[in-house]
């Protein structure tokens, strides 16, 4: 898909988001008093290239922030690819990526020692951007509003629960006529932050029947697997009986439907921005030295908040950046991390960062040398 815009040339596919552009024009050009839905945002533009790989999680939110720095903004281009969090960290580290987007924050140990040493004079930092609620998906034919529990939710991916008339299930859904067709649990087959983030919620909330930890690669046994989360959404949509994890961007593009999940105060809440934004509004920033990397509490008691959530994080340097590339990646993350940047998101599958969030993350960025 192509999109010309003001010369600007627009290229968007589905593991691949670029914007190309040339011209000198190098200032945001939003109407005096336009309030339209078409008005353009405010933007420091700046000139050059970036080039970013990661995160499939944020593939959606990247290519509308993409589109709109290429329709305020000449002379820049941008080149987002959606390899996974693992691959975008490897990428980071190497000096072939100006930043990552990963769903995880940077671990404590080696990978953090390896991503901090590209740094020269500081150090590898974690900037929550998105906060992309992970939906539990499924396809089963006649069943809506279907809800479960997180001991439920273990054991359907665990493999213990096999059927979908299980007495679990049947106890989360006692008016639901449930078939006694075969449950196919789909996982990610790649390195995901995605696959982190939802097994530290189970992990957390369901700890007696999850006993294979956390991690980006998926340890429990059995399963279908495919790759990145428009794999995982395409393998549902032709599964019958099945259901996955996956971002819920991917459940509104795909035409999905998503169960809903009791959080801790015993609440099954469906997913939508505003659930999924207060989960992360009591998250704690447990980073230091401009580093925001987040603890979320899985098992939230906040009414009406949704307990499965990821933070996709644009992970960058301090300082250490290079000289051509610095102005323009301080100018597209600020814009990322802005009101502006963050308002179309409840529209594509996501939440907004919270205000007090945006505000340290704009700080954080302001500093970046």
């Amino acid at each position: 898909m192509k999109l010309k815009r003001h010369g600007i040339l627009v290229a968007i596919a589905a593991s691949t988001l670029a914007l190309a552009a040339c011209g000198s024009d190098n200032t945001s050009k939003t109407p005096s008093g336009d309030t339209s839905s078409a008005a353009k945002p405010t933007i420091d533009c700046k000139t050059g290239s970036l080039t970013a790989q990661g995160s499939t999680a944020q593939q959606n939110a990247m290519a509308e922030w993409v589109k709109q720095y290429g329709q305020s903004c000449n002379g820049a281009q941008i080149n987002y690819q959606g390899t996974g969090s693992g691959a975008g960290i490897q990428a980071f580290t190497a000096n072939t990526a100006d930043f990552a987007g990963s769903d995880s924050a940077l671990k404590a140990g080696d990978e953090k020692t390896k991503a901090d040493a590209r740094c020269t004079g500081g150090q590898a930092i974690d900037l929550p951007m998105v906060v992309g609620p992970i939906a539990v998906a499924y396809n089963v034919d006649g069943v809506k509003d279907l809800q479960l529990k997180p001991a439920t939710l273990a054991k359907i991916f665990s493999g213990a629960v096999k059927t979908w008339d299980d007495p679990a299930i049947k106890a989360d859904n006692p008016s639901a006529t449930l078939p006694s067709a075969p449950i196919a649990p789909i996982h990610r087959s790649d390195s995901s932050g995605t696959t982190d983030n939802f097994t530290k919620y189970l992990a957390a909330s369901a700890a007696s029947d999850w006993t294979f930890g956390n991690d980006k690669v998926w340890k429990a046994p059995g399963g279908q697997a495919a790759k990145g989360s428009d794999g995982v959404s395409a393998l549902v949509k032709q599964t019958p009986g099945s259901i996955a994890y996956v971002e819920y961007s991917f459940v509104q593009a795909g035409g999905l439907t998503a169960a809903k999940v009791q959080n801790g105060a015993g609440e099954y809440v469906a997913l939508d921005p505003t659930s999924a934004g207060k989960a992360v509004a009591g998250a704690q920033v447990v980073g230091t030295n401009g580093d925001l990397s987040l603890k979320i509490d899985y098992a939230t008691k906040e009414s009406g908040a949704y307990p499965i959530v990821l933070v996709t994080y644009e992970i960058a340097c301090s300082k250490g950046n290079p000289a051509d590339k610095l102005s323009l990646l301080k100018s597209f993350l600020g814009f990322v991390a802005s009101k502006d940047g963050q308002a179309k998101l409840g529209d594509i599958g996501y939440a907004p960062l919270p205000d007090t969030l945006q505000t340290k993350v704009a700080a954080a960025i302001n500093d970046m040398a």
